[in-house]
């Protein structure tokens, strides 16, 4: 895998084996604001995980994976920065609430799903890859089976005789041989038409296959997932590939043969082995709400999501052996990330054995104003960006100035302060108040400019229906023609927010 670093030409390509920590930690930067405790720690795991697979077998063997606890409120990205780590090496991630799971014995799911949900992940990701490698030998031969529904080749029948024959009247007849010459110059008219889309609504029958093979289910305490049989798979001499004829456009049929050759170019044997060689090496599991499975002092009553959960976890996180259905997957090396507020109970309330497998421990901080102005302004898909990019499908111009986003902020900031911390995600809730009106009434204003309606009335009616301030929306010219235009400022900001957040018991509720 190749990424881009910033400072780097797009055309030099940096392979992840020579990414550094402090290059990892500037490719989080892109997407997480902060946090530079978790983004180091991370860094370090993964430049560690790169240092193992370049040392001999019998020493990799033995270094295992330095698995992190985040500490920190919602909101403040743990969960992002797991999962922007796993998307930079390419490697399979899976995240998993902790108290989803239950003590082996119990109703619910057991935590050796967590391996077996991570391999057909990988499953897919590696298939992915595959397809990509053979997705033009795949077109080309989808594209020569089509060619032989609408033009079937000549048929084999014995040719005629070209020696001369004799007529009765005593002149020679000779009947010359066929060439295959016209047959291939009308076939390479249809390749032509066909590429260029002259054949698409033409109908062609192909032969379809069924995929409806009998199957059961048997319940173990393996899971169900574990035991779904497959007849076919079982019986093969009984269950023959069934195929049945069907009518359809030339372009479905071409993405229908596509598909079917791209699984006969696939060795689904090797991307299994690929797929659990790398879940083993560089899997990545990230476990949320770890907090909610440490136990309670004073609790009484079994609970089946608590210490028996954070003990069949255990085997786990210090490396065992799975049994899935594409063999059996060691965990040795996989990383864990556990993640916790730890509101009501802290790290030490965890069992002292799977305290020692998460040797790592880091603090991510609550989020400041200036956080959230950054986090409105820097990533490189931020929430001013994602609402920018909808309103222009609507032929509608969104600009903020850097006085609304300080604005936004401190309301965000605030209402964390009064109510419940969710951290970053309060300025989702404040910015949808925000944008309200505007989002509302955008299409009504694309339609009122294609007509020559006066834009001006539009936002006029709006205020005089309820609208909570006047709509900040004015027309300029621009290379394209005129454009309208939505400027957000403090004081449209104050207009829409102000009001809730003063109310604490009103924005409860809304905020």
């Amino acid at each position: 895998m190749a990424i881009y670093l910033p400072g780097t030409a797009e055309d030099q390509e940096l392979a992840l084996e020579d990414l550094t920590p402090r290059e990892i930690v500037a490719e989080l930067d892109k997407y997480v604001v902060g946090q530079k405790a978790a983004k180091r720690a991370v860094a370090i795991a993964l430049r560690n995980r790169m240092r193992r697979q370049k040392l001999p077998p019998d020493i990799a063997e033995e270094i295992m994976p330095k698995n992190i606890i985040m500490i920190g409120p919602t909101g403040v990205g743990k969960t992002e920065i797991a999962r922007r780590l796993a998307k930079l090496t390419n490697s399979p991630f899976l995240k998993v609430e902790a108290s989803k799971f239950t003590e082996v014995g119990y109703v619910g799911r057991d935590v050796e799903a967590i391996v077996r949900d991570l391999v057909e992940i990988a499953i897919d990701m590696v298939r992915e890859e595959k397809l990509e490698e053979v997705e033009d030998k795949a077109e080309l031969n989808a594209e020569e089976r089509l060619l032989d529904l609408l033009l079937p080749p000549p048929t084999t029948a014995p040719a005629p005789s070209t020696a001369p024959q004799s007529e009765p009247g005593g002149n020679t007849l000779t009947f010359p041989a066929p060439s295959n010459e016209s047959h291939q110059r009308t076939r390479e008219k249809l390749r032509q038409q066909f590429r260029e889309g002259k054949l698409d609504d033409r109908m062609v029958e192909i032969d379809v296959r069924e995929r409806n093979a009998p199957s059961f289910e048997i319940i173990s305490n393996q899971g169900v997932e574990e035991m779904d049989i497959n007849l076919k798979d079982v019986l093969p001499n009984i269950f023959g590939q069934r195929t049945k004829k069907r009518k359809m456009k030339v372009g479905e049929a071409f993405d229908y043969l596509v598909q079917e050759e791209e699984q006969r170019l696939i060795d689904m044997d090797q991307v299994t082995r690929t797929a659990v060689e790398r879940v083993e090496n560089s899997g990545i599991v990230f476990l949320d709400e770890i907090d909610k499975i440490a136990g309670r002092e004073g609790g009484h009553g079994p609970d089946v999501s608590r210490e028996g959960v954070q003990r069949d976890i255990l085997p786990i996180v210090e490396g065992t052996t799975v049994n899935t259905r594409y063999g059996m997957v060691r965990t040795d090396h996989i990383l864990f990330i556990a993640a916790g507020a730890f509101h009501v109970s802290k790290p030490s309330d965890l069992i002292p054995e799977l305290q020692g497998r998460f040797p790592i421990r880091v603090e991510l901080q609550s989020l400041t104003v200036e956080d959230f102005i950054r986090i409105l302004q820097e990533p490189k898909s931020s929430l001013t960006k994602q609402y920018i990019a909808l309103l222009d499908t609507e032929g509608l111009k969104l600009e903020f100035t850097p006085e609304s986003l300080e604005e936004i902020a401190r309301f965000a900031f605030r209402v964390n302060e009064t109510t419940e911390n969710i951290g970053a995600r309060r300025l989702h809730t404040i910015m949808e108040r925000v944008l309200d009106e505007i989002s509302f009434l955008a299409p009504d204003l694309t339609k009122a400019a294609k007509s020559d309606s006066n834009v001006i009335d539009i936002a006029a009616s709006a205020e005089n229906n309820g609208a909570t301030a006047p709509l900040p929306i004015i027309e300029r010219d621009s290379a394209n023609g005129r454009e309208k235009v939505a400027i957000i400022d403090p004081e449209y900001v104050r207009q829409m927010v102000s009001s809730i957040v003063k109310d604490q018991d009103l924005s409860r509720y809304i905020l």
